[in-house]
Formats: structure tokens, C-alpha cells, sequence
């Protein structure tokens, strides 16, 4: 299945796929437990459901890990300093992922510090070497450094999750 996310549009097939094979395997265990039709139904639809959101979890937990990266990787950096970044994710619902990031300001005072920052993803596909760009806001809080800003690019992941 994670070789599976290598190939473009595998997201979506991950995403459904899972979905639909634990909505019939529980459909197929329920009828193992009732002879109600409604009833096996109703209980593969559940077991649908909760696939279905578990994966969604999953997903939001590799972007969060993906964006704490990128925040890390920058919080040190002064104005102007590029920097790598990368992450290897330990759930495989995504590939991997490495880039570089710039600080382009930094603001704030004190305990409120932030930085808005601009990062490349790079990937490597059939036609070649690809790097996309996108901007984010990170701020301090203590001695981290974390992703402050709405997702900026919906388009990337599908939607704001």
C-alpha cells in the first residue's frame, strides 16, 4: 500500500480504498453476527466511517509532523538564511518530504516572536526534478518554533485539514 503512494492520484486511492475495504469486511462480519440485511449494512457503514476518519487523522498528523519540521528548521535562522529541511514520516500515508525554507521577516517582541517564512517542497517525478513554493507564519512558544498560520496551500493536501 505505501509503494502504492508513489504514483500520482494513489492519495485518493488510499484515501476511498481504505475506506470501502473496511466498510466490506465489516459488512461481511456483521453478517456473520445477524441475518438483519439493514443490520450488517448499518455496521459496515460504521466500520466505513471510523476507517475513513482514522485515516483522515493519520493524514492530519503527517502534515502537522511535516509542518513542525519546516518550523524547526527555521526558527534559528535569521532573515535572509536558507536553510534545508526535511522529514522522514513515520506513518506512510505520504511520501517523505525535504525542501528548504527562508526566513523573509521576522516580528514581534519578547515572548511573541514570529517569522514569515517561504519554503520549497521538492519532489522528483517522471517528467523531472519539481519544486513548488509556498508561504507560512511561524511563531515561538517557549523554546519551539511552530507553524502559525492556516495551511497555505490547500491545493497541495486536498483541502484545509
Amino acid at each position: 500500500m505505501a509503494s502504492l503512494l508513489m504514483l500520482p492520484g494513489c492519495g485518493s486511492l488510499l484515501t476511498e480504498g481504505t475506506a470501502d475495504l473496511a466498510g466490506v469486511a465489516g459488512a461481511g462480519a456483521a453478517s456473520a453476527v445477524t441475518d438483519s440485511a439493514a443490520g450488517a449494512a448499518a455496521i459496515g457503514l460504521g466500520v466505513r466511517s471510523l476507517a475513513s476518519e482514522g485515516l483522515k487523522y493519520a493524514t492530519r498528523r503527517v502534515h502537522r509532523n511535516e509542518q513542525d519540521a519546516i518550523a524547526q528548521a527555521a526558527g534559528p535562522l535569521e532573515p535572509g538564511t536558507l536553510q534545508a529541511w526535511s522529514i522522514r514520516h513515520t506513518l506512510p500515508v505520504e511520501p517523505n518530504a525535504a525542501g528548504q525554507v527562508v526566513v523573509s521577516r521576522a516580528f514581534g517582541v519578547g515572548a511573541f516572536r514570529c517569522k514569515e517564512i517561504v519554503f520549497s517542497v521538492d519532489a522528483v517525478t517522471r517528467q523531472g526534478p519539481q519544486r513548488a513554493f509556498y508561504t507560512a507564519t511561524i511563531c515561538q512558544d517557549g523554546v519551539a518554533w511552530r507553524w502559525a498560520s492556516a495551511e497555505p496551500a490547500t491545493e497541495r493536501w486536498g483541502g484545509l485539514q
